[in-house]
């Protein structure tokens, strides 16, 4: 690590929470709020996905650019960013592929490869994808570009299993709910590589979260529960604030192996 580095990292602190339970849930609710809240506002409340585009847009931008001023990890400010972004990677799929007639197949693919590429020039430049060294202005700007992805490509791939291939919402939810399984088993019992296991799952959840979305929120004729889109934001949005606010106060989500790592001076391990 050389001096500047060092400078860096005793100026401010890893930006992203500590991989705990309550990360996967927030992010697994979060995930679906992307999905029915995209369809709320453009919609139940006749927006179009044009100007609930642009307004998310506008949205996410400010609260990126509060997030990324600040010097550590703000549970309130990175969850609503996440949120955001999640709702924004929803819009950008579905734009392509309801107004612009691009094929699931395509989008899946090309976020695939997008996200791919992120990954690439992320560790040619900065030699690590460890969410425990988020703590320089470029590499949390490569997180959240590969967070944007993670979600358009989720988003996609969702659809892509519960629509294009046919599975449904409840079957499609199962599945990539098995794969994330699948994914902590080899982490946990195998020692797979915890980098490579977390960005797997990460990508996961999106489609995890965006079939739970639609089951929960689209019409029992479309294959749906019927809770529609008002309440099953609502209700996950709840579930959400409360969940920050609990963490904000007990700060159970502070990456401390991070922390030991900056005092130290050293690297950290993925």
């Amino acid at each position: 690590m050389t001096e500047s580095d060092r400078h860096t990292v005793s100026a401010m602190m890893n930006k992203v929470p500590a991989v705990t339970i309550f990360f996967w849930i927030i992010k697994v609710l979060a995930t679906t709020v992307g999905e029915t809240a995209a369809d709320f506002f453009s919609g139940w409340l006749d927006l179009g996905l044009s100007n609930t585009s642009y307004i998310t847009a506008a949205l996410l931008a400010a609260a990126l650019v509060y997030q990324l001023l600040q010097r550590k990890y703000v549970p309130w400010a990175y969850w609503v960013s996440v949120v955001l972004i999640s709702i924004a990677g929803t819009l950008i799929t579905d734009k392509l592929v309801d107004d612009l007639g691009v094929s699931l197949e395509t989008t899946t693919a090309a976020f695939g490869v997008a996200l791919l590429l992120t990954f690439a020039t992320w560790y040619a430049i900065e030699k690590t994808l460890s969410i425990h060294t988020i703590y320089t202005t470029r590499r949390e700007l490569f997180y959240w570009l590969a967070i944007l992805f993670t979600f358009a490509l989720g988003t996609a791939a969702g659809d892509l299993a519960a629509e294009g291939l046919d599975l449904g919402f409840g079957q499609s939810a199962v599945i990539f709910a098995a794969l994330i399984a699948l994914i902590a088993g080899a982490h946990f019992f195998q020692k797979f590589d915890p980098v490579l296991s977390f960005w797997i799952a990460y990508i996961l959840t999106r489609p995890l979260g965006a079939s739970c979305g639609d089951l929960l929120s689209q019409p029992i004729s479309d294959g749906g529960l019927g809770f529609g889109t008002i309440y099953t934001t609502a209700l996950f949005l709840a579930v959400i604030i409360g969940l920050v606010v609990y963490l904000t106060i007990s700060r159970r989500d502070v990456d401390t192996q991070s922390l030991a790592g900056s005092a130290g001076g050293g690297r950290h391990l993925p």
